[in-house]
């Protein structure tokens, strides 16, 4: 090798470089199209998370607008594009801020004592509607106070518990706070309430007229058991209200047509519970009907796709057409997000297409293109103008550059096989970066979570981190996946541990047939959450695999569905029956029945604030495997939650991705550490 071929070889992905990388997401178009903001997303030198707003403008140029020590997110122009509306927590909580669009300082709006939640424009931009919260005991004009001391000993209080929904694993113990809309002048700082308190609040649109608030909010009388989400319309003036569907279905992502005579949603009617494909639906208020335009498209609407680096990215609701057509829409199919036109006479077409993971849309005021995010397994993700007509892309950012540029990222080949009854099922294999011709690598299985989630075409650090460590990676979407149709995301439904299993299998004996550099006596299987339930089901009724690491995992269901924060209603719509109604078929879809089986060495890694699948879960599974005498250990990560792997602490996350691929050094590789 000379110096010139030295110079240019590029290294391994390693887990320090999670700390480089950056997430560039939520793109937002001027009024008059000639800029865009986004959002930057990144890991400061101290590893806490920061996000800024930067701004493309016509003549190329990629600019930072805002700067310091906090996380601005959610940026979006006022109707004549002279300021900037975002949310930022630069005072403690996250609250609403107002930035002029030229550049300058930014002016705090809210003050709430609980912060802004969500918030939209009016029409005429002289107000906005601010989503907060209030306790039994608050009020609107109460004030964000600086973080309380931690509470003394002699101060603690029992929680008192009567409702069966009273934890979150986002939120933790819920504490009683519902949920308001306000309205917020510009000038003035004026505050008013528009709704009650609510049970929870989604999303919310304001006519184009301004004369009316469409939300979507939970009214049941039994919250903790119903589950539709309806569409409410407030007449801003007469402060009446208009519930629009009733109980028919569960809604989000709210958008008016440009004339205020339609109002679209995402929604479903949880014909399949929590399987439900996700449906656009169109409504006309004032003539009373409702249309779902996607009733005969067999895909899921929005975004399914699993990953580490866009996991929090929020995309985009339904885009109105301006002249009011139809709308733009991202859907996952195949391992795919891309971005769809639903016209309202009928046809269906793709309008930015391809392998890989659109996780952000925003279209030019004229309709002829487009800004999206895209992300690829050898692309972390970017900005990309794109025209609507012919889906021609140009890049707009290089976030990532100078890692792209001296990191080797391995590419994800796709490829379907059959399953045991003959099912097509689709799969991916990286090869390692490294591995020489004629030379076999021992191979890596990760399993999604979900189970109705999506593998696919995007970057994934922690499979890039594999493949570099000498892995051959195999990542599938058995059924139960989202991306292929309403029957097969709901096959997995009462049949875990079942012919999910034999798809997972059977990728296995496609990947070793298909690809001759995997080592079939060198395997390994991983998952989180529903990956995770899998890896133990897996290593309970197979010895092939030499190592396994099971992550946020379900050992048990007889006790995960009075434990998970979900657990009481997910047991039943996931597994089919509750405790009282047959304990025998919950034990039988449980890994813990099979402990005895279990003799592949097996790491547990699992969150201290896991209220999804919590701890109690990996500490049954850890003793149960002890007192067999197998090879385990059990590590657990403090303050954090079900989401370690994706949006958790970052210095948390590095040593989560060492003990994993410590793991499989040892028993793959023979290291020892």
């Amino acid at each position: 090798m000379n110096n010139n071929e030295h110079l240019t070889k590029r290294r391994g992905m390693t887990a320090e470089d999670l700390l480089r990388l950056r997430s560039v997401r939520d793109p937002h178009y001027a009024p008059d199209g000639t800029r865009v903001v986004f959002v930057e997303k990144s890991i400061d030198e101290e590893n806490q998370y920061r996000s800024h707003l930067s701004m493309w403008t016509e003549d190329g140029a990629v600019r930072p607008w805002t700067f310091g020590r906090c996380r601005d997110t959610k940026p979006r122009f006022s109707p004549d594009g002279e300021t900037i509306a975002f949310l930022s927590d630069r005072s403690g909580r996250v609250q609403l801020w107002l930035l002029p669009a030229n550049g300058g300082e930014a002016r705090q709006l809210t003050f709430f004592k609980n912060g802004v939640r969500d918030y939209v424009w009016s029409p005429d931009g002289t107000f906005l509607i601010a989503l907060t919260t209030l306790g039994d005991d608050e009020t609107i004009e109460d004030r964000e106070e600086p973080e309380k001391a931690e509470v003394k000993r002699a101060d603690l209080k029992p929680r008192v518990v009567e409702r069966l929904y009273y934890k979150s694993d986002a939120a933790g113990f819920l504490d009683g706070k519902r949920a308001v809309l306000t309205r917020i002048d510009v000038l003035s700082g004026k505050i008013e309430a528009l709704t009650g308190r609510e049970e929870e609040i989604g999303s919310f649109a304001i006519s184009p007229n301004g004369r009316t608030l469409a939300f979507v909010a939970n009214r049941n009388e039994d919250p903790d058991t119903a589950f539709t989400r309806d569409i409410i319309l407030l007449d801003l003036e007469k402060k009446t209200e208009t519930n629009l569907t009733n109980g028919c279905g569960a809604f989000a992502s709210l958008a008016w047509s440009p004339d205020g005579m339609k109002l679209a949603a995402i929604g479903h009617d949880l014909a399949y519970l929590g399987a439900t494909l996700h449906r656009l639906y169109v409504f006309e208020p004032e003539r009373g009907t409702k249309r779902v335009l996607t009733a005969d498209w067999d895909v899921h609407l929005g975004d399914a796709m699993v990953g580490d680096m866009h996991a929090d990215a929020k995309g985009p609701g339904p885009i109105w057409a301006s002249d009011g057509s139809g709308l733009y829409v991202t859907a996952s199919e195949r391992g795919r997000v891309n971005a769809y036109f639903v016209s309202l006479a009928g046809p269906i077409v793709p309008v930015v297409e391809g392998d890989f993971h659109l996780y952000g849309f925003t279209v030019h005021p004229n309709g002829r293109q487009a800004v999206a995010a895209i992300s690829s397994p050898t692309s972390v993700g970017d900005l990309y103008a794109v025209s609507l007509a012919d889906g021609t892309k140009t890049r707009l950012t290089r976030a990532n550059e100078a890692l792209e540029h001296e990191v080797a990222f391995a590419a994800a080949e796709p490829f379907t096989y059959e399953s045991t009854d003959g099912l097509e099922i689709q799969g991916w294999i990286m090869k390692p970066p490294e591995l020489d011709e004629g030379e076999k690598a021992p191979l890596v299985v990760e399993i999604h979570g979900g189970p109705h989630a999506m593998y696919g075409f995007t970057f994934f650090h922690e499979l890039q981190l594999l493949a570099s460590s000498g892995y051959a990676v195999l990542f599938t979407n058995p059924r139960g996946s989202h991306g292929y149709g309403q029957s097969f995301v709901n096959a997995v439904r009462g049949d875990y541990g079942g012919m999910d299993y034999e798809d997972i299998m059977a990728g296995v004996d496609a990947a070793i047939s298909k690809f001759d550099f995997i080592d079939k006596e060198r395997l390994g299987v991983t998952g989180g959450s529903y990956g995770g339930f899998m890896t133990n089901w897996i290593v309970g009724h197979t010895d092939r695999f030499k190592a396994a690491v099971t992550q946020r995992s379900i050992s048990n269901w007889l006790s995960f569905s009075g434990v998970s924060d979900i657990g009481y209603f997910f047991t039943k719509w996931e597994v089919g029956c509750d405790v009282w109604e047959d304990a025998e078929r919950l034990w039988h879809h449980s890994p813990l029945k099979y402990v005895k089986h279990m003799r592949t060495p097996l790491l547990i890694l699992h969150s201290e604030r896991d209220y999804r699948c919590p701890i109690e879960q990996a500490e049954q599974l850890f003793v149960a495997l002890k007192q067999l005498g197998r090879e385990t250990k059990l590590v657990r990560f403090p303050d954090a939650n079900h989401d370690l792997s994706r949006t958790g602490n970052p210095a948390l996350r590095l040593e989560r991705l060492r003990h994993i691929v410590d793991w499989f050094d040892r028993y793959l590789k023979g290291a020892s550490h």
